[in-house]
Formats: structure tokens, sequence, C-alpha cells
């Protein structure tokens, strides 16, 4: 009983699961015209949920039947040796009367404990497969009693970091960086390369397999995760906000921060013109009004600026910029640049990019391909060296950039 709801469970989920992914991903659907196709594959999910639901309620069913039989046998016997009884002379009509009225409360009380036990299995099922999903051992253990990380200079160091998502192939390959205090550093590499393993790495969001990474010469997995998050402000470039106000989304852990701080950050982000013209479904603007889940009320150049905003707010020692303002327009790009050199300033920063263009003034570039560090140097350096780097700004520059790049390139070319 408790597998077979436990399949019909899993059949539900998976059925409820595509339908919430189709009508979140409506445009994509309309957009290649396979609503034909879904609509089979929807149809085989839920001929697969009925048939799960009806395995278990055969089940329930034949345990019904048995007890609907297992009580006719009772009263009929109840009933039949009663009156055997009462015509011998060893029982009186009430007696035999009295034992029919009890077996009928008995059989009554027998339905609704099968009832109760079916809502049980039920439930058992059901609790039973969401914990396969939920109740996963920590891939990172967790020691409430570890010191808290002391950030005095903004240092990092990797040795012979390797990571592979548990594939043995893809991810980090064994990678050695030094990340001066306050250098800002730009991490750059074909897609795949390892540049956004290497800052989950860093984040400790997994584990390297072998090799460590230090923060001012403290390894990392020997602190407290929490004072390590609180040493690092991230901007990524899928901005996720959550389904409150712009304030708590601005504000997220700081109660400190007054209405001035906060409004000069959006106005250094370029964000406070267009939170003033929020409003929500509830009547709330401006710094009051609700974003929806994940951010969904707002474009993605508005996400990514309040993001910028915050990490402005958190003001921590480290910064990561990943992609952070790949949703922007060209002139509020070239804007909000100028007031992150500005934030940027005493920080240790990584910043990682596509557009190469945007980390070209970082004291140093670091190429990774294929897991590993391949280059390392200046813009101006790495050009002249003509390797990996040097390929992927000439395609930039040939198809996006522009002739300023070209120059560039050629003018380094012939020195």
């Amino acid at each position: 009983m408790v597998r077979a709801m436990e399949n019909f469970s899993a059949a539900k989920s998976g059925l409820l699961g595509k339908l919430v992914d189709t009508f979140s991903n409506f445009d994509t659907v309309s957009l290649f015209a396979r609503r034909a196709d879904l609509e089979a594959d929807h149809h085989a999910s839920l001929e697969h949920t009925r048939e799960t639901l009806f395995r278990a309620r055969q089940i329930g069913l034949a345990l019904r039947t048995v007890t609907v039989w297992l009580e006719g046998v009772i009263m009929v016997g109840i009933v039949g040796y009663g009156i055997w009884l009462w015509s011998q002379g060893g029982a009186t009509i009430g007696l035999v009367s009295a034992a029919v009225a009890l077996s009928l409360r008995i059989t009554t009380m027998a339905e609704w404990i099968l009832e109760a036990v079916w809502r049980i299995f039920e439930q058992v099922g059901a609790i039973r497969e969401a914990l396969h999903t939920i109740a996963q051992p920590l891939a990172i253990p967790y020691d409430g009693d570890a010191p808290a990380l002391r950030v005095t200079a903004g240092e990092i160091t990797v040795n012979g970091a390797r990571h592979h998502y548990g594939k043995g192939q893809g991810g980090l390959m064994g990678v050695d960086l030094r990340i001066a205090p306050g250098e800002k550093v730009g991490l750059v590499g074909p897609s795949g390369a390892g540049k956004s393993t290497l800052v989950n790495l860093f984040l400790r969001f997994y584990e390297p397999e072998n090799g460590v990474i230090r923060i001012d010469g403290q390894d990392i997995r020997a602190v407290d995760p929490e004072s390590l998050r609180r040493a690092i402000g991230m901007v990524s470039q899928q901005a996720a906000l959550l389904n409150r106000s712009v304030r708590e989304n601005l504000t997220i852990g700081q109660a400190d921060l007054t209405q001035d701080r906060i409004e000069a950050a959006a106005r250094e982000a370029r964000a406070h013109d267009f939170i003033c013209g929020l409003k929500d479904s509830q009547g709330r603007t401006g710094y009051d009004a609700h974003v929806g889940e994940r951010g969904v009320k707002l474009s993605g150049g508005q996400r990514q600026r309040i993001a910028l905003a915050r990490v402005m707010l958190k003001d921590a020692p480290i910064l990561i910029l990943d992609e952070a303002t790949s949703a922007l327009d060209s002139e509020v790009e070239a804007e909000i640049q100028v007031e992150l050199k500005r934030v940027m300033r005493d920080k240790t920063v990584i910043a990682i990019a596509h557009r190469l263009s945007t980390i070209a003034e970082m004291d140093r570039i670091v190429v990774l391909d294929q897991g590993r560090i391949v280059e390392s140097g200046t813009h101006q350096a790495l050009l002249a060296a003509g390797n990996l780097y040097a390929t992927l700004w000439n395609r930039q520059s040939g198809g996006f950039i522009g002739s300023d790049a070209r120059t560039e390139q050629a003018g380094l070319a012939g020195q």
C-alpha cells in the first residue's frame, strides 16, 4: 500500500511539474509551435498518473472487500450462534440482541479504522516520496562551533583546487591562483571553462575535491560559512529577488540602514528613478512595492540594478561580479561603471565577463580553459602574447566591439 501511494505521489509530482513548467515557459512553447507534442506528453503523464492511482485504489478496494467479507462472517456467526443458544435455552433474547448490537458497533468501527488506515498509508507514501528529494545528506558539513572569518586584507589563495560535480570530468582540473589584497582580477574563458565553478568554491557552495582555498591565510572550510558569505558581496548575471518589497530586497539582513543610505545606493546603481515609479497590485508604491516571485515584475536590467545597489549597501571587503552588467543597455552600463570603480576601491574584486571590454581595465586577467589556468596578465600583455585571450578578443572585436579595438590590436601587433 505504501509503495503504491509513493508511486502515485511521484507520478502526480511529475505531472504537476510538467504543467507548471509549460505555463512558466508559455512564450517559448508558443514560439516553437510544439503544442501538439506537449499535449501528447501531458496526456501520457496524465495516463501514467491515473494508472498509479488505479493500482493504489485496487489495493484499497481489495482490503475493503476482505474487511466487508469478514464483517459478514462475524455477523452471520454471531446471529446464528445466538439463535442456536436461545433455542437451547442457553441465552435470553435480550442477550442475543445485545450481542448483535455490539457486533454491529464493532463492524462499524472497523470500517472507520480501515478508512483511517487508508489515509495514513496515503500520507506516508507521499511523505516517503518527498523525503527522497528533500532529506538528502548535507554535501557541505556545518560546524556550529567554527570560528568566524576575519578579513584583514582580502588576500585570496587557491592551491590545487579540483572539482568535477561528481562526473569525473569538467569543472576544475587543478587551479593555483593568488589574488593580492585589493587586486582587481578578471576571469575569462570559453563557456564551461570553470569560471563559475571557481566562484562557487570561493562562496563554499561546493567543496573542492582536492586542494585548499584560503582568505587571509584562513582555510575557508574551517570557518563559519555565514561569516564567509558576509565578507563577500556578489552580483550575478541572473539576479534573483525575494517576493518582498524593494526595500527588503535592498537591505537583506541589514536592519540598521537608513532610508537616505538606501536611496543613495539606489541612485548610484541608477535604480532610484524606476523604483519611485513602481506600484504593485496592493497599491504599495516606491520602495514599499513588492517585486513578485524572483522579481518577475521587473525587467532583467531593473533586477540587476537592484542587485548592484544591494551589494553597494553590503559593502563587503571582497566583491564578485558575475556578468554584473550584462542586462543593462550601454548608456546605463557606462554610468554604473563609474560608480563601480568607486565601490571597488580598496576591495579585492573578482569579475567574470564574456564581454571582454568590461574587464580590460582590470589589474590582471586570468584566462581559464578546460578547468585550468592557461594565461594570466594584463590586457595589453595578453593581447601581445597572441594566445587564447587574444583569439577571444579578436572575435569580439571583429563582430561587436568595433574599430577602436581593432586599431588597438593592430598597434600592439606592430610593437
